[in-house]
């Protein structure tokens, strides 16, 4: 999730976890210890770009990681709050800061390697990376315990807020369900043979939703709305393997290919190769020049093609943003 949300629920778990001992400083706590995972991002502006983009949500957001590290934050927290808080607590703390961190980003598209050095990344696809509807009863729940000075009163309005967005999260996994069902009927009616079947919303909410579908030579992109009322339609877009083959053996190619779990188009234009990921969907709908939301261009450098991320314009958003809203209300 967005960084904003992810130090919301950090405030959240702490002041459940050490509020007692600590009151009000688990705010700061909290806000700290739910943004580490994410210091990954830091760390790979120093990096090669796409290299940066690998090892995001990798080791940062694993179990192996928070084990060895919430001990030693759990000793400095507790020489920090010396006489009110045991290193015992303060480890739990962390942990659990750590912790819910990973388990919220699990919901995401983008998922992350929980398991590492096991590289396969577990995404559930259920919640968009930023969701209001998510972050605002955490946030109003902590608005208000932040005026009780009593321990009891605040757990009472944290957990309030827990309950709402974790019912929130609840829904969308519903919805994701009927929204695959409602993909999977349409591809048996138009019998379309496919081999692999991904669904995952769209921004900013839970009532329009994306499907990538991979067929033998292309990818079928589509989506759903709540509020549909006609047939669910596929745009084709084609492998392109001849162009993927070009590139292959480049070693950004071999990492983006490996980061977008395969789900990805190259396309060339002007002489120059794109690297495409299907997953994050389209900021323009034209087969024959989409434009993709994350897109990678490799221009030649020291007699080597290195990629770069195409950058994004406010104009692009906005498109992308009119589109979604305008979807939104039905087919």
């Amino acid at each position: 999730m967005d960084s904003f949300t992810q130090i919301v629920l950090g405030i959240a778990t702490a002041e459940l976890c050490a509020g007692e001992k600590l009151q009000r400083k688990t705010f700061l706590y909290g806000a700290i210890l739910g943004t580490i995972p994410d210091l990954d991002v830091v760390v790979g502006q120093f990096m090669n770009p796409v290299d940066g983009v690998a090892i995001h949500r990798g080791l940062s957001h694993s179990l192996l990681f928070f084990i060895g590290l919430s001990p030693m934050l759990g000793w400095a927290i507790s020489k920090f709050e010396k006489g009110k808080i045991s290193f015992k607590s303060a480890t739990t703390m962390a942990f659990w800061c750590l912790i819910t961190h990973v388990l919220l980003d699990l919901f995401t598209s983008w998922g992350t390697q929980i398991f590492w050095p096991i590289p396969d990344r577990i995404a559930l696809k259920t919640i968009f990376v930023i969701d209001p509807l998510y972050t605002l009863p955490l946030m109003v729940s902590l608005m208000m315990a932040w005026r009780k000075k009593t321990f009891s009163l605040r757990k009472k309005y944290v957990l309030r807020g827990i309950y709402i967005s974790s019912l929130y999260l609840l829904l969308t996994s519903g919805l994701k369900l009927y929204a695959l069902n409602q993909f999977e009927d349409a591809l048996k009616k138009q019998k379309i043979e496919y081999s692999t079947l991904i669904v995952k919303p769209t921004a900013f909410n839970c009532i329009l939703w994306n499907a990538n579908v991979a067929t033998n030579n292309a990818y079928l992109l589509g989506d759903f709305s709540l509020f549909d009322s006609k047939p669910i339609t596929f745009e084709t877009y084609a492998k392109n393997n001849k162009l993927t083959k070009e590139l292959e053996g480049n070693p950004d190619f071999e990492t983006l290919k490996e980061v977008s779990e395969g789900w990805f188009i190259v396309t060339k234009i002007d002489n120059l190769y794109y690297f495409n990921d299907l997953r994050f969907g389209l900021l323009t709908k034209d087969p024959r020049q989409p434009q993709f939301a994350f897109s990678y261009v490799f221009k030649e450098e020291n007699s080597k093609l290195k990629a770069y991320e195409v950058p994004k314009q406010k104009r692009d958003g906005k498109a992308l943003m009119k589109g979604i809203f305008n979807r939104i209300k039905g087919n």
